[in-house]
Protein backbone atom coordinates (compact mmCIF):
# COMPACT_ATOMS: atom_id res chain seq x y z
CA UNK A 1 0.00 0.00 0.00
CA UNK A 2 1.25 3.54 -0.85
CA UNK A 3 1.42 5.88 1.54
CA UNK A 4 0.98 9.94 0.71
CA UNK A 5 1.43 11.05 4.21
CA UNK A 6 2.28 14.97 3.35
CA UNK A 7 0.77 14.93 0.00
CA UNK A 8 -2.16 17.25 -0.25
CA UNK A 9 -4.70 15.77 -3.03
CA UNK A 10 -7.54 17.40 -4.83
CA UNK A 11 -10.33 15.10 -5.59
CA UNK A 12 -13.38 16.73 -7.98
CA UNK A 13 -16.88 14.76 -7.38
CA UNK A 14 -16.33 13.87 -4.12
CA UNK A 15 -20.07 13.14 -3.16
CA UNK A 16 -20.38 10.90 -6.46
CA UNK A 17 -20.14 7.59 -5.67
CA UNK A 18 -16.47 6.53 -8.06
CA UNK A 19 -14.99 10.13 -6.35
CA UNK A 20 -16.45 9.48 -2.68
CA UNK A 21 -14.76 5.81 -2.66
CA UNK A 22 -11.39 7.61 -4.15
CA UNK A 23 -11.53 10.10 -0.90
CA UNK A 24 -12.25 7.46 1.85
CA UNK A 25 -9.37 5.36 -0.09
CA UNK A 26 -6.37 8.34 -0.38
CA UNK A 27 -7.16 9.22 3.37
CA UNK A 28 -6.92 5.83 4.57
CA UNK A 29 -3.38 5.85 3.08
CA UNK A 30 -2.47 8.78 4.74
CA UNK A 31 -3.17 11.70 1.87
CA UNK A 32 -5.05 14.85 2.99
CA UNK A 33 -7.73 15.15 0.55
CA UNK A 34 -9.26 18.40 -0.14
CA UNK A 35 -13.15 17.69 -1.40
CA UNK A 36 -14.75 19.28 -4.08
CA UNK A 37 -18.31 19.05 -4.76
CA UNK A 38 -21.45 20.91 -6.11
CA UNK A 39 -23.69 19.92 -2.73
CA UNK A 40 -22.15 21.82 0.72
CA UNK A 41 -24.30 19.33 2.18
CA UNK A 42 -23.04 16.34 0.69
CA UNK A 43 -19.34 17.30 1.22
CA UNK A 44 -19.89 18.03 4.77
CA UNK A 45 -20.62 14.55 5.32
CA UNK A 46 -17.64 13.11 3.33
CA UNK A 47 -15.79 15.34 5.18
CA UNK A 48 -16.91 14.41 8.80
CA UNK A 49 -16.31 10.00 8.02
CA UNK A 50 -13.49 10.29 6.34
CA UNK A 51 -11.48 13.45 7.64
CA UNK A 52 -11.27 14.84 3.77
CA UNK A 53 -11.47 19.27 3.67
CA UNK A 54 -14.44 20.42 2.27
CA UNK A 55 -13.86 23.05 -0.67
CA UNK A 56 -16.76 23.46 -2.85
CA UNK A 57 -16.52 25.54 -6.17
CA UNK A 58 -18.36 25.70 -9.46
CA UNK A 59 -16.79 23.64 -12.45
CA UNK A 60 -18.46 26.15 -14.97
CA UNK A 61 -16.74 29.10 -13.55
CA UNK A 62 -13.11 29.84 -14.23
CA UNK A 63 -13.41 32.50 -11.25
CA UNK A 64 -14.47 30.27 -9.00
CA UNK A 65 -12.04 27.84 -9.64
CA UNK A 66 -9.09 29.93 -9.32
CA UNK A 67 -10.48 31.50 -5.94
CA UNK A 68 -10.93 28.47 -4.95
CA UNK A 69 -6.99 26.74 -5.94
CA UNK A 70 -4.80 30.38 -5.90
CA UNK A 71 -4.27 29.15 -2.07
CA UNK A 72 -3.83 25.12 -2.35
CA UNK A 73 -0.12 23.64 -2.14
CA UNK A 74 -1.37 20.43 -4.33
CA UNK A 75 0.51 17.07 -4.69
CA UNK A 76 -2.22 15.45 -6.72
CA UNK A 77 -5.42 15.95 -8.67
CA UNK A 78 -8.54 14.09 -9.36
CA UNK A 79 -11.06 15.02 -12.32
CA UNK A 80 -13.84 13.15 -10.66
CA UNK A 81 -16.57 16.22 -11.17
CA UNK A 82 -18.83 15.31 -14.05
CA UNK A 83 -22.38 15.68 -15.28
CA UNK A 84 -24.35 12.60 -17.57
CA UNK A 85 -26.26 15.03 -19.74
CA UNK A 86 -28.88 13.30 -21.39
CA UNK A 87 -29.55 10.02 -23.56
CA UNK A 88 -29.73 11.55 -27.43
CA UNK A 89 -28.70 10.71 -30.95
CA UNK A 90 -26.82 13.43 -33.10
CA UNK A 91 -30.20 13.97 -34.83
CA UNK A 92 -32.05 14.83 -32.00
CA UNK A 93 -29.35 16.08 -29.11
CA UNK A 94 -30.16 19.84 -27.00
CA UNK A 95 -27.21 22.02 -28.10
CA UNK A 96 -27.84 23.27 -24.94
CA UNK A 97 -27.12 19.75 -22.92
CA UNK A 98 -24.34 19.62 -25.11
CA UNK A 99 -22.71 22.77 -23.62
CA UNK A 100 -23.35 22.18 -20.38
CA UNK A 101 -21.94 18.61 -20.34
CA UNK A 102 -18.48 19.78 -22.39
CA UNK A 103 -18.14 22.90 -19.72
CA UNK A 104 -18.30 20.18 -17.05
CA UNK A 105 -16.46 17.08 -17.80
CA UNK A 106 -13.73 18.99 -20.58
CA UNK A 107 -13.57 22.53 -19.63
CA UNK A 108 -14.08 21.96 -15.72
CA UNK A 109 -11.21 19.33 -15.89
CA UNK A 110 -9.04 22.01 -18.16
CA UNK A 111 -9.88 24.30 -15.76
CA UNK A 112 -8.58 22.82 -12.40
CA UNK A 113 -5.49 21.01 -14.39
CA UNK A 114 -4.53 24.43 -15.60
CA UNK A 115 -4.64 26.11 -11.83
CA UNK A 116 -3.53 22.90 -9.64
CA UNK A 117 -0.91 22.55 -11.95
CA UNK A 118 0.09 25.86 -11.46
CA UNK A 119 0.39 25.24 -7.54
CA UNK A 120 2.19 21.94 -8.04
CA UNK A 121 4.91 23.66 -10.65
CA UNK A 122 5.90 26.57 -8.09
CA UNK A 123 5.72 23.22 -5.17
CA UNK A 124 8.44 21.39 -7.40
CA UNK A 125 7.63 18.17 -6.04
CA UNK A 126 6.42 16.45 -8.96
CA UNK A 127 2.97 14.95 -8.40
CA UNK A 128 0.04 13.21 -10.74
CA UNK A 129 -3.09 13.80 -12.39
CA UNK A 130 -5.93 11.42 -12.60
CA UNK A 131 -8.63 12.16 -14.53
CA UNK A 132 -11.98 10.15 -14.63
CA UNK A 133 -12.74 9.77 -18.20
CA UNK A 134 -15.26 6.58 -19.82
CA UNK A 135 -15.12 3.82 -22.33
CA UNK A 136 -17.30 6.32 -23.81
CA UNK A 137 -14.64 7.92 -25.51
CA UNK A 138 -13.28 4.84 -26.56
CA UNK A 139 -16.02 2.61 -28.33
CA UNK A 140 -19.27 4.68 -29.77
CA UNK A 141 -22.29 4.17 -27.58
CA UNK A 142 -25.91 4.63 -28.72
CA UNK A 143 -27.23 7.74 -27.04
CA UNK A 144 -23.95 9.30 -25.75
CA UNK A 145 -23.34 11.98 -28.37
CA UNK A 146 -22.58 14.46 -25.38
CA UNK A 147 -21.15 12.52 -22.87
CA UNK A 148 -18.76 10.39 -25.03
CA UNK A 149 -17.49 13.72 -26.70
CA UNK A 150 -16.33 15.35 -23.74
CA UNK A 151 -15.06 12.24 -22.11
CA UNK A 152 -13.12 12.08 -26.06
CA UNK A 153 -11.76 15.57 -24.80
CA UNK A 154 -10.87 14.43 -21.56
CA UNK A 155 -8.86 12.04 -22.51
CA UNK A 156 -6.79 15.04 -24.93
CA UNK A 157 -6.65 16.94 -22.57
CA UNK A 158 -4.59 13.94 -20.23
CA UNK A 159 -2.75 13.15 -23.07
CA UNK A 160 -1.55 17.16 -23.84
CA UNK A 161 -0.65 17.59 -20.27
CA UNK A 162 1.21 14.69 -19.85
CA UNK A 163 3.43 16.21 -23.29
CA UNK A 164 3.53 19.17 -21.22
CA UNK A 165 3.62 18.70 -17.68
CA UNK A 166 6.18 15.50 -17.72
CA UNK A 167 9.29 18.42 -17.37
CA UNK A 168 8.07 19.31 -14.20
CA UNK A 169 7.68 15.29 -12.48
CA UNK A 170 4.28 16.27 -12.71
CA UNK A 171 2.38 12.40 -14.48
CA UNK A 172 -1.51 12.88 -15.86
CA UNK A 173 -3.08 9.64 -16.60
CA UNK A 174 -6.86 8.94 -17.50
CA UNK A 175 -8.87 5.80 -16.13
CA UNK A 176 -12.38 5.00 -18.83
CA UNK A 177 -14.52 3.38 -16.34
CA UNK A 178 -17.64 0.53 -17.74
CA UNK A 179 -21.15 2.00 -15.50
CA UNK A 180 -21.08 1.95 -11.98
CA UNK A 181 -24.49 1.07 -11.18
CA UNK A 182 -26.05 4.05 -8.87
CA UNK A 183 -29.04 5.24 -8.04
CA UNK A 184 -28.43 7.99 -10.68
CA UNK A 185 -27.57 5.18 -13.35
CA UNK A 186 -30.28 3.35 -12.72
CA UNK A 187 -32.72 5.09 -15.04
CA UNK A 188 -31.26 4.19 -18.42
CA UNK A 189 -28.48 1.06 -17.75
CA UNK A 190 -31.08 -0.37 -15.34
CA UNK A 191 -33.36 -0.82 -17.85
CA UNK A 192 -34.01 -4.76 -18.76
CA UNK A 193 -33.74 -3.96 -22.81
CA UNK A 194 -30.63 -1.86 -22.06
CA UNK A 195 -28.72 -3.76 -19.35
CA UNK A 196 -29.02 -7.41 -20.86
CA UNK A 197 -27.81 -6.73 -24.40
CA UNK A 198 -24.74 -4.80 -22.74
CA UNK A 199 -23.11 -7.31 -20.45
CA UNK A 200 -23.62 -9.65 -22.90
CA UNK A 201 -20.94 -8.75 -24.96
CA UNK A 202 -19.06 -8.22 -21.69
CA UNK A 203 -16.62 -10.17 -21.14
CA UNK A 204 -16.84 -9.77 -17.23
CA UNK A 205 -20.82 -9.95 -17.64
CA UNK A 206 -21.25 -7.46 -14.84
CA UNK A 207 -21.08 -3.57 -13.56
CA UNK A 208 -18.09 -2.12 -11.81
CA UNK A 209 -18.42 -1.45 -8.19
CA UNK A 210 -17.31 1.89 -7.02
CA UNK A 211 -13.98 0.52 -5.14
CA UNK A 212 -13.08 -1.00 -8.53
CA UNK A 213 -12.65 2.02 -10.11
CA UNK A 214 -11.27 4.11 -7.10
CA UNK A 215 -8.38 1.70 -6.76
CA UNK A 216 -6.66 2.18 -10.26
CA UNK A 217 -7.07 5.79 -9.60
CA UNK A 218 -5.23 5.51 -6.03
CA UNK A 219 -2.47 3.24 -8.13
CA UNK A 220 -1.90 6.01 -11.20
CA UNK A 221 -1.44 8.63 -8.08
CA UNK A 222 0.77 6.51 -5.98
CA UNK A 223 4.64 6.17 -6.89
CA UNK A 224 4.10 2.85 -8.05
CA UNK A 225 2.96 4.09 -11.25
CA UNK A 226 5.57 6.52 -11.18
CA UNK A 227 6.71 5.73 -15.45
CA UNK A 228 3.42 5.90 -16.45
CA UNK A 229 2.22 9.22 -17.95
CA UNK A 230 -0.28 10.05 -20.70
CA UNK A 231 -2.30 6.31 -20.76
CA UNK A 232 -6.41 6.11 -21.14
CA UNK A 233 -7.16 3.46 -19.06
CA UNK A 234 -9.80 0.64 -19.54
CA UNK A 235 -11.34 -0.60 -16.05
CA UNK A 236 -14.88 -1.96 -18.29
CA UNK A 237 -14.56 -5.85 -17.98
CA UNK A 238 -13.59 -6.26 -21.08
CA UNK A 239 -15.93 -4.20 -23.29
CA UNK A 240 -13.71 -2.28 -24.74
CA UNK A 241 -11.23 -5.12 -26.07
CA UNK A 242 -14.43 -6.16 -28.70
Amino acid sequence: MTDFTGRTILVTGATGGIGGATVRRLVAQGAHVVASGRSAAGLEAIAVESGATPLPFDLTSEESIAHALSDLELWGVVNCGGFGGEIATPMDTDIEVFDKVISINARGALLVTKYASASMIRAGRGGAIVNVSSQASLVALAGHISYGSSKAALDNITRVSALELGKYGIRVNSVNPTVVMTEMSKWYWGRPEIEGPFLDQMPLGRWATADEIAAPIVFLLSDDASMISGVSLPIDGGYTSR
